[in-house]
């Protein structure tokens, strides 16, 4: 018999976190201020601590994880690589179909991988108070999670129409203590301003990072913590990879292509960028980042400096984006409804050395539904977009026989998005694709810095 789980040891668990940085062939652009300079870690300090900062500006390749860290890692990793049998023979297929699957962790997702260590370094530091935004909800309840593991109290801002459309997500943030916001809020000066111009406003992430920064700032007790596509994000999450590396290698197979979905970058960073390093050392490896044909940052934005967030709280970072006003279709995969992706995923898709594609959304689910049917887990609706492009590439290997051997991370389940599955049955979902007028309009949101980025 094949084998279908590949599993490690906790003695296993990596000791330090990967920096693609370190094999990137070009350095990162630096963050800019308002004024359209430099800027340096010191602009940072009052909303992070100062590890933190340190591993946000790292060129080191590791970064040791701490003790405290890979104690709690140890309640859910090393999370297992799956073979695919059920779904190969499903599909007909010849190609060798691999998936390591995040939804074991408490919160059912991969975010509790940089939730906890982040909680660990503002708990380190002495910060008791953490603002944070959410999409889908994955990210706030892993902080949610993760702050109460510390002793720290959490405040959550949640995308309104997510708040909506996924309350069982909600209730485990509430479970763990945490308060949670809908936004646009009246609390903050930012959710106030949206709500005087749209009432009705669905809100959308750049507005939720705004409300969160807001408040961080605005009080000296509380930081703020992000759940993607700031570089020390992604550096957290390259446990997934780091593991899936050594998990191929008791395989005794290697990946010809990887798949993960891509909102703000971190699923697909923490996925890809160990990989990234095989890449580099001349390793032939296909890295394919899948976002939602509705939010197509990277594979129709502008490669422009932007802010994260919709007032303009943040420092301008050079990424794909849609630009800071992009207000999302209400899709249900609510963790890749974001304008921007992390300016590393973005720098590396900017010279060619990672993919991107788009994918509508009602195929993502009969991707999804495909997969649940043959390998029993209900995937969550950004997940479906990694195995949507994992299925697709596995049919094209049916197509030309090449036995080719394709990995995706299935990055959470689906247990609390069952309304999006209903409304799939129901024939209730519809595929948007964004308007090119829409996309273009988005240069005249750009900061002025943005219009030609070295």
């Amino acid at each position: 018999m094949s084998q279908v789980k590949i599993l490690l040891d906790e003695s296993d668990i990596p000791r330090h976190w990967y920096n693609v940085v370190a094999d990137m062939p070009t350095p990162p652009a630096p963050p800019l201020g308002p004024d359209g300079n430099p800027i340096g870690p010191d602009a940072l300090a009052a909303i992070f601590p100062d590890a933190i900062i340190e591993q946000e500006v790292s060129r080191e390749r590791w970064i040791p994880i701490p003790e405290p860290v890979r104690d709690i890692y140890r309640m859910w990793r090393p999370t297992p690589l799956y073979r695919a049998l059920r779904l190969e023979a499903a599909l007909g297929t010849p190609a060798r179909i691999y998936y390591k699957y995040e939804g074991v962790s408490p919160a059912g997702s991969h975010k509790p991988n940089t939730a906890v260590a982040q909680a660990y370094f503002n708990h380190k530091a002495g910060v008791r108070r953490l603002t944070t935004e959410t999409g889908s909800g994955q990210w706030g309840s892993a902080l949610a999670m993760a702050g109460q593991m510390f002793g720290i109290e959490v405040r959550v801002f949640m995308v309104r129409v997510s708040y909506e459309q996924k309350p069982f997500r909600r209730s485990m943030m509430e479970t763990w203590g945490t308060e949670v916001i809908a936004s646009p809020s009246s609390e903050t000066r930012s959710g106030r301003r949206i709500l005087d111009s749209q009432p009705d406003s669905p809100g959308s992430l750049g507005i939720a990072i705004s409300e969160a920064v807001e408040e961080a700032v605005s009080r000296s007790d509380t930081n703020y913590a992000l759940g993607s596509v700031l570089n020390h994000v992604l550096i957290h999450q390259t446990v997934i990879g780091l593991e899936t590396k050594k998990q191929f290698e008791k395989a005794g197979d290697y990946p010809d292509v990887i798949i993960a979905c891509c909102g703000g970058g971190s699923n697909f960073g923490g996925s890809a960028f160990p990989f990234f390093a095989d890449k580099a050392a001349g390793r032939k490896v296909r890295l394919v980042a899948v976002e939602p044909e509705s939010c197509p940052t990277l594979t129709r934005g502008h490669y422009a400096y932007d802010s994260g967030d919709t007032e303009g709280l943040t420092p301008l970072m050079l990424m794909y984006t849609l630009g800071r006003n992009f207000i999302p279709p209400s899709i249900h995969a609510g963790g890749l409804r974001y304008h921007g992706d992390s300016p590393l995923v973005s720098q590396l898709y900017h010279e060619g050395l990672i993919e991107a594609v788009a994918v509508p959304q009602r195929t993502t689910f009969e991707a999804g539904i495909t997969f649940a049917r043959a390998e029993g887990i209900i995937p969550a609706p950004e997940s479906n977009h990694a195995i949507r492009v994992a299925i697709d590439e596995a049919l094209a290997s049916k197509r030309t026989g090449e036995p080719k051997t394709i990995y995706f991370t299935l990055s959470g389940h689906g247990h609390f998005d069952m309304g999006a599955y209903d409304r799939y049955f129901a024939g209730q979902l519809e595929d948007t694709s964004y308007p090119d007028e829409a996309i273009q309009a988005a240069l005249a949101d750009l900061p002025k810095v943005a219009r030609n980025p070295a």
